[in-house]
Formats: structure tokens, sequence, C-alpha cells
């Protein structure tokens, strides 16, 4: 690859690094051609943005954008590579565990595929394939705002009736010492 050509693909990485918060690194070696066109169909019907590339040339990118944040990945930058660049943080690992359920290997010996290796979400590294549990079940910026309008939501039925029960005290209690008085 000519050095204009290197130059332009690390400068594409920095861009999708910068325009999509989330990042997972996954091995999909020795996927079949089938699989590989299953899982970027799949992909492409979730919003996430799949894409081979070269490790020296992402460990350049990253280094670019911010090598203190970025470099407890490089360790992980080792043999097959594709980047899976998502907006909602836990759809590429819900897509993965998904896609491996459905694909198991024949083997039972070896590794499913694709396998995660390391993942950048929500600002924070998650490394190494044990991980993916975690990053399924992390929740995406809608379903915390749903969750933060359910507890409000609540919360505000919870005092509209108490003041509702408290003004039928209050009118018992008005009417008794006026029948008094």
């Amino acid at each position: 690859m000519k050095k204009e050509k290197k130059t332009s693909v690390v400068s594409d990485l920095v861009e999708l690094v910068e325009k999509y918060p989330n990042f997972y690194l996954v091995d999909i070696e020795a996927l079949t051609a089938d699989k590989t066109s299953s899982l970027r169909r799949l992909c492409f019907e979730k919003n996430v943005k799949l894409m081979m590339v070269k490790n020296t040339l992402l460990r350049i990118a990253l280094s670019q954008k911010d090598e203190e944040v970025f470099a407890p990945l490089f360790p992980f930058l080792k043999g097959n590579t594709a980047v899976m660049f998502a907006e909602t943080a836990n759809v590429p690992a819900r897509l993965i565990k998904e896609f491996v359920k459905d694909n198991k290997p024949a083997d039972a010996e070896k590794a499913a595929k694709p396998e995660l290796k390391a993942a950048y979400v929500q600002e924070s590294l998650y490394l190494g394939a044990d991980k993916l549990e975690e990053l399924v079940n992390v929740k995406s910026k809608e379903e915390l705002i749903g969750d933060v309008v359910s507890l409000l939501e609540g919360s505000i039925q919870g005092v509209l009736s108490a003041l509702d029960s408290a003004g039928g005290t209050i009118h018992g209690l008005l009417q008794t010492l006026e029948e008094r008085g």
C-alpha cells in the first residue's frame, strides 16, 4: 500500500472514531464468505458500520485521536481485526451475541465468530471477549432517558395521589369542624 493511501485510510479512521461514539474490535477470521455476507447484512440492518482494518493503521489513527485513552486497546490489535462502529452503545454486542447463537461452529473447540476483542463504549474501555455480556447489558442513551422518565412519572403520580387523599382528609376535617360549630 502506498504512503498516500495509508495516510488516507488513517484519516478516514480518525473521522470514523470522531463520528461514532462507540466502536468494537472483533475477530471475524475463519467466517465463510456466506457468513461474512450475512454478518455485513445484519450490521447494515442495525446501522452498524463494519470494516476490516490493518492493525497498524488503526493503531496510528487511535494514537492521533488520543493515544493516552486508546493505548490499552493496542495489545488487542493483533491478527485479523474488524471494527464495528455504532451510534448506540449496545447494538454491536447484541448483534455479535445473536449472530454467534445463530451460527454456532460445528467444531465445539473453535471460538465462535465474530469474537469480541475489545470495545470503546460510552467513553469506557472493555477489554477481552469475556466483556461481551456486560456490553449487551449496557443501556443506550434512549433506554436511560426512558428509565428516568418512568421514575419521574412514578414520583409525580405518588405526589398527586398523596395530595388528592390529603385533600379529602382536610375536607372531611373542615366539614366536621363546621358541623360542630
